[in-house]
This record gives C-alpha cells, sequence and structure tokens, in this order.
C-alpha cells in the first residue's frame, strides 16, 4: 500500500483500492470454488463510494436496520438481507420493499408479521436467526452466544413450532476467527438443528470469518461450505464486514501538542472514543508506520485523543526520533469498524474520507464534514 499522507486532510480515512481488490480477489475464489454467495456487512464496511468495486464479485449487502437496508438497495444494489433482534412496525413495510430475505429473530416476530409477508405483493424470503449455543469468542462484548444471549433462538424454543413459509437459517457465532471456529460451530448446529436443515433453501453462516487475514485456512473453509451444501441442498451465505475491508484502510493524524505529565504525552489531531471506538470497545492496541512497542525505539510516548474522556487514549508507543507538533502518525488497518462507529462527541469533527487509487494517481478525496453535520444531528 504506497499511499502519499501529505495528500490528505488531518485527520483522513483512507481507503485503498489495491489492498480492497486483492480481500475481494480472495473473496471471489472462495465463491467460484464452493457456490457460496457473500454479502458484505454494513455494520462493519458501509464506504458506499467504493460500492462500484465491490458489487463486482460479492453478491449483495446484509443490513441490520431500516437505513442499513435503504443504503444497501440504493447504492449497493444485488441481493438485500436484513436481520434485526426486533421490527418495528412502522417501518416494516418499507423493509419489505427494500429487503429480498427478511430474518426474525423469534417466533413472536415471525408469527406477528408473518401475515404481512404472505399478503405482500413483493416476495421475501423469511428465515430465523437460532442459536447454537456454541461459544467462540473470548470478549464477552462480541460474543452472540453468551449466557442469556438475545440473539437467536435456542433449540429448545423450536420444540412445537411451525416452520410453515420459513424459507432459511441464520446463525453467528464469530468474530474475527479462523475456519477452525466455524468448523467447530457447524458441529453443533448440526447436532441441534440438523433435524431442520433439510427443509431450508438457504443457510447464513454469518460473519466474522476473517477469510482475508494472511493465516486463514480458505482450504478448510471451501471443504465447510462445500460439504454443507452437497449435504442440505442449501444455498450457503457469508456475510463478512471486517474481511471485506482487512487492512485495506488507514486514519491519517496529525500531533498537535507534545506535553510531559510524569510522560511525554502526544495530543493528535483525531481520538480513539470517537474516531476508532473499538481500541477502547475491544479493547486493542491499533498498530502506527514507524512506531514499535514501549521502550522498543528511542522515544516512548502515550498518545492522547482530542476529547475531554479522560480515557480517550489510544496508547502507548515509541519511535526513533522525537515527535513534534505538526508529524503524521498512520493507523494501519482503520477502514472497518470505524467510519460505521464514529461519532462527533465533543463536537469533534469527523474524519475526512478519501480513497487512494493509483491507477487514477492518488489520493482523491471523497467527504469532509463540518459545523453542519454535528449540529444536524441534534436538535
Amino acid at each position: 500500500m504506497n499511499i502519499d499522507i501529505h495528500a490528505a486532510p488531518s485527520p483522513c480515512y483512507i481507503c485503498d483500492i489495491g489492498a480492497l481488490k486483492a480481500n475481494l480477489a480472495v473473496l471471489k475464489d472462495v465463491q467460484d470454488r464452493t457456490g457460496c454467495r457473500i454479502l458484505l456487512a454494513l455494520k462493519g464496511f458501509a464506504m458506499f463510494s467504493v460500492f462500484p468495486v465491490i458489487r463486482e464479485v460479492l453478491h449483495g449487502a446484509a443490513a441490520s436496520s431500516i437505513d442499513e437496508a435503504r443504503l444497501a438497495r440504493e447504492e449497493f444494489g444485488g441481493e438485500v438481507h436484513a436481520y434485526a433482534p426486533a421490527y418495528r412496525d412502522s417501518e416494516f413495510g418499507e423493509l419489505m420493499e427494500l429487503a429480498d430475505h427478511i430474518t426474525f429473530n423469534s417466533f413472536n416476530q415471525w408469527k406477528r408479521f408473518k401475515p404481512r409477508v404472505e399478503a405482500s405483493s413483493k416476495p421475501v424470503s423469511c428465515g430465523l436467526r437460532i442459536n447454537p449455543e456454541h461459544r467462540e469468542v473470548d470478549v464477552a462484548i462480541y460474543d452472540p452466544c453468551a449466557p442469556n444471549s438475545r440473539l437467536g433462538i435456542p433449540r429448545a424454543q423450536f420444540d412445537g413450532e411451525s416452520l410453515d413459509g420459513v424459507t432459511g437459517l441464520h446463525f453467528h457465532t464469530l468474530c474475527g476467527l479462523n475456519s477452525d471456529a466455524l468448523e467447530r460451530t457447524l458441529e453443533r448446529v448440526e447436532a441441534s438443528f440438523g433435524a431442520f436443515l433439510h427443509e431450508m433453501r438457504w443457510v447464513n453462516f454469518g460473519g466474522g470469518h476473517h477469510i482475508t487475514r494472511s493465516d486463514y485456512d480458505v482450504e478448510r473453509l471451501c471443504r465447510l461450505v462445500s460439504e454443507f451444501q452437497d449435504r442440505y441442498g442449501a444455498q450457503v451465505y457469508l456475510e463478512p464486514g471486517e474481511a471485506v475491508a482487512l487492512n485495506a484502510g488507514v486514519l491519517v493524524s496529525t500531533v498537535l501538542d507534545i506535553i510531559d505529565y510524569g510522560m511525554p504525552i502526544a495530543i493528535l489531531d483525531t481520538s480513539a472514543t470517537a474516531h476508532m471506538p473499538d481500541v477502547l470497545e475491544m479493547p486493542y492496541r491499533p498498530e502506527i508506520i514507524g512506531a514499535g512497542q514501549p521502550g522498543e525505539r528511542a522515544h516512548t510516548y502515550r498518545l492522547g485523543g482530542l476529547t475531554c474522556l479522560a480515557g480517550d487514549v489510544i496508547g502507548d508507543y515509541s519511535f526513533a526520533e522525537p515527535l513534534q507538533p505538526g508529524d503524521r502518525l498512520v493507523f494501519t488497518d482503520m477502514a472497518h469498524y470505524t467510519m460505521v462507529k464514529n461519532t462527533t462527541f465533543n463536537g469533534v469533527r469527523l474524519p475526512a474520507i478519501a480513497i487512494n487509487d493509483a491507477s487514477e494517481g492518488g489520493i482523491r478525496v471523497v467527504r469532509e464534514f463540518g459545523y453542519e453535520d454535528y449540529r444536524d444531528r441534534l436538535s
């Protein structure tokens, strides 16, 4: 990834088209080898200015709200799949117009909306989200199968219920994991829900598949998907968000001030809580080009964000040379779960959004944000 970091405003998310296409080539290979269909999960990456590149490969998009479904329909095209823990009566009519597949989180919701689906002039394929009660995720906030999870129907709740009108099942147990975790999940899904799988036209394996990571076992994934489809005659869907944009973007920031309040601290023009919230939610320490672990290089700094939140700290990093106001720092792997989750807390402006495309001469800024973006989300 060759990016001229001084050709963009600061702070700025930059998506590299070459890296994005490399990820898509891996996903295309999986589709070609297995016949599965891969969807872009908008909850992870929804930069619609690059949708023309993504829709050349992927079959559609997965939405978790009426607005995501509208974005998928208007900007992406292809198949639109919707799932939410519950649907509003006032929005369901519009959702049926936008979505091709709608997955329900409970039999209560399915029974409530089934008459409207059946009365609709537009065909909609309906599914149920199941909870295999199989845990693979270590971080509790991202574990869909934690005890008493609200996401998906446990096996015990299927007893005595009619599946008339249900054409698919959806499960999600993963978060940034390899295909060995999927294999263990499938064993549990088939053990618990195998009696229903032959009745389904499609099964959605959810997201969290780190397919484009360098150590991901693609061979195992292809084997699992192919064998499952052969066994049940059902179309398999995968809906990664992170894997589509993994390592395809950076966040460029600038040092505003250097202080020493017990240790050297660099204040940046970006923010962990506002611009890269997973740094605090996961939590994790993002990589910076040219930086090392604390003490690894000659000069160690704590990098602080621009908001008044005391914990708005990105982490401790070391550099070969002392940092100075005006220096630019580049955080890697900042395309996914950044733009979709950022906020204007404290009135801190959102980073600009840019595309780096070597075939078009480099950086192109596609969006900058100002006061109106902060004001217009308030009353």
